[in-house]
Formats: C-alpha cells, structure tokens, sequence
C-alpha cells in the first residue's frame, strides 16, 4: 500500500505566531495517526521557524508512528539525529531567506561530502533519504553514496498545475515518471512530495514505483475548514484510488 507520511511543521508555524503552547504539533501527529497516517514528518530548521527542539523531543516520546526527522546536512543537525535515531532522516537543502524548500538537494555536486556525512547516520539505524529533484544525476549520485531512499520533489509539478501551464506541469510529472523508475531500477526507495494537494496527488500517487507521499502544508491548511483527521482520510482515500486505477 501506498504509504502517507503528515508533515506536521505547520501546526508549529501557526503556535508560533502567538507564542503560546497552542496548538501543539504531537497532538496534531496523534490525530494523523488516528486518522491513517503511516508515518510523521517534520522539518527542524536552523532558524527554529516552526518546529523546535522540544518538538522534536516530545514526538520521540510520544509517537507510535515512525518519525521522519527532515534536516539541512549540517553538523548541528547530525549531533541531533544521532541523539534521537529517529526511523528516517531526510535531508534537504535550506536557505533561511527562502519561505519553503525551493528544490531539491544537489548530491551530484557534492557527493563525496554528503557520503561522508551519512554514514554516522546510517550506522545509527537511521534510514537516510535525499530530497531531490529528478534529473538523472542527482538519483544516480544518490545510490552511489548509499542512500536509501530518494524523496522527489514535485513543488514544480504542483506549481504549474496551480498557474494552469499544463504542458509544463505535464512535462514535469514525465520527469518525475522517468525519475522514480530509474530510482528503483537502481535500488532505492522512491518517496515523493511537495506542494501536492487533493487535486494534483492522484497522478503522482498512480506512480507505481513510489512508496510514499509526505504531505503537509495543504492538509494543515484544508483542516482549518474541515478537521485534520476529515483532511488525511480524504488526501488516503484519493490516494488510493489513484494507486487502484
């Protein structure tokens, strides 16, 4: 089955905005669960933005679900992740000026540093996933340093279906095709993610090589109109019809 990973950062962003202990991201992970989530995400940033280190604390404690840690390959953040062994880190590049992760992680340009910088991790027992777009160099840098899971960015796909340029956005989700079959022609794990909402997951989610969708900013967005377990159940259930068809 189809795995959906909730990203929980959001519920962070909105507690922060008033500085109070409301509403609190563990709880909103509980309810994902309850409502069929496989797994929880979330980012820890350099700059604290949203989730924060006692976040990453309380969800160690008190999660069922597997945690998957989403970090910039910094050693700050492998002093954490080796701290907490959390079932998954993924690593992703990070701008502080930027308002979400514009792209994916360039391994093919710095795959001797990255190589180095996983293995602690992956001796750890965490499983290492890259944050990458499709291009043919990077999922194959990826496997040559030993990650095993490539996660594929689909923020371009999901943008220019928003702005109705359709040939672009079909172009895009070929690359996206073309990159999960190399992926798993080459051993990896394929995830993907980014952007996706109820009208763009079906045909990233028909993808038969994908394994997992990580989904965040629109399902904490639809749950401010109809719940966050209304919004999972809805984002699982089209998911699922699209991996059937």
């Amino acid at each position: 089955m189809l795995r959906l990973g909730v990203n929980i950062d959001h519920v962070a962003t909105v507690r922060n905005a008033r500085g109070t202990p409301w509403p609190d991201p563990l709880r909103a992970a509980q309810l994902a669960e309850e409502a069929g989530a496989d797994g929880i995400t979330a980012h820890l940033r350099e700059d604290r933005r949203h989730i924060s280190d006692a976040d990453i604390d309380a969800l160690m404690a008190g999660l069922r679900l597997p945690l998957n840690l989403e970090m910039a390959a910094t050693a700050e953040m492998q002093t954490i992740a080796l701290r907490h062994t959390p079932h998954a880190v993924c690593l992703v590049p990070e701008k502080r000026e930027e308002r979400t992760t514009e792209g994916g992680l360039d391994v093919a340009g710095n795959e001797n540093a990255l190589g180095h910088y996983i293995e602690p991790l992956r001796s750890a027992g965490c499983r290492v996933s890259l944050f990458i777009g499709h291009e043919p160099a990077q999922i194959r840098a990826a496997a040559r340093i030993g990650a095993a899971v490539v996660e594929l960015h689909t923020g371009a796909y999901c943008d220019f279906d928003t702005e109705g340029r359709i040939a672009e956005r079909d172009a895009e989700l070929d690359g996206l095709r073309e990159g999960a079959a190399l992926a798993d022609s080459l051993g990896l794990e394929v995830h993907a993610g980014h952007g996706l909402t109820f009208d763009t997951v079906g045909p990233i989610a028909a993808i038969p090589q994908v394994k997992e969708l990580n989904i965040g900013h629109f399902l904490i967005a639809e749950s401010l109109f109809i719940g966050l377990p209304a919004a999972v159940q809805e984002m699982r259930r089209r998911m699922d019809e699209a991996r059937g068809a």
